[in-house]
């Protein structure tokens, strides 16, 4: 009876600190990636359409090389306005593994936008979808293997909304959002404990700056606001040249240091990357976090716009 108590003891504590880890690394992640002004959708609906034509975006981050179990994201997103209308919408997927846990997220956009005469535009967006939460128990060193008590693995849904607004120019952006609106709790059959994801709230802004006619400055913020939390910025400073290479730093306050680099292929395709190091002693355990990504955007000839936004 006491390895039976003990087991489920355990068992208790195993869950809640893996479901601790896995939302606490996923809000830093939901979507604080080093390049995130590429997609800005995925914490604002309200970017959805915005760009005037269609766009396809999909990322890959690893992070803390070297790591065990560390974090690895994947996001998949599209967006497109409908034709003659002021209605946008889109569509994001993001997957986030850490160590025996996966959190998968999808989720519908729609915006509306108000439109002023000085060709200035405020978009009003809206998100619903849900997340799922799955731990895998198997992928833990256990020390008795044939407990009966971690032959099922967790499996948690649950559904979210969020909204956003998202102010912005031909050269400038500012935008205000909260992804997730509802206040989301995981159970476990044993554990009495639960796991709760607080609200996030995000301050974006970026303006694009002519040096000259080869080079384009372009720096950009975002913020995270979450109760009992620390206020995490991040701030991104990316130069253009001739159209066509990007390079830059960025800095995520207490965090971390980054390199930027970006290349348009195409007048469609845009491929980037990005390199993290972080600045604090977990430094020592990993080797830097990488970001791999690539847009493309499906426009006509009417559509292009000759001077990228950038946002």
């Amino acid at each position: 009876m006491k390895n039976i108590k003990d087991s489920k003891m355990i068992k208790q504590f195993a869950t809640s600190l893996i479901m601790f880890l896995s939302l606490a690394v996923s809000a830093q992640q939901e979507p604080q990636y080093t390049q995130y002004m590429y997609n800005p959708s995925q914490i604002n609906p309200a970017y959805s359409g915005s760009m005037g034509y269609a766009s396809v975006f999909g990322l890959y981050r690893t992070q803390w090389v070297g790591l065990d179990g560390a974090p690895k994201t994947a996001n998949l997103s599209f967006h497109k306005p409908i034709e003659n209308t002021k209605i946008g919408y889109g569509i994001n997927l993001l997957n986030d593994r850490i160590g025996p846990s996966e959190l998968t997220y999808f989720n519908a956009d729609f915006s509306y936008t108000i439109l002023f005469g000085d060709d200035s535009r405020l978009a009003l967006g809206v998100k619903a979808g849900g997340e799922l939460l799955n731990i895998d128990y198997t992928k833990l060193s256990q020390y008795n293997p044939g407990d009966v008590l971690y032959q099922n693995n967790l499996n948690r849904f649950s559904p979210n909304i969020g909204a956003g607004a998202y102010y912005y120019t031909d050269n400038a952006y500012i935008g205000l959002s909260v992804p997730m609106l509802l206040n989301t709790a995981f159970y476990d059959e044993v554990a009495v404990s639960t796991a709760n994801r607080r609200q996030n709230f995000y301050l974006t802004a970026g303006k694009v700056y002519d040096l000259n006619y080869y080079i384009k400055f372009k720096p950009a913020l975002v913020t995270k606001i979450v109760s009992g939390a620390p206020l995490q910025l991040d701030l991104t400073a990316n130069f253009l040249i001739n159209e066509k290479f990007t390079a830059g730093i960025a800095y995520r306050m207490s965090a971390a240091l980054s390199g930027l680099i970006g290349f348009q292929i195409t007048d469609q395709l845009f491929i980037g990357y990005g390199y993290d190091r972080e600045t604090t002693r977990l430094s020592n355990f990993n080797s830097g976090s990488h970001e791999l990504f690539l847009k493309f955007d499906l426009f006509n000839s009417h559509q292009k716009i000759e001077t990228p936004r950038f946002f």
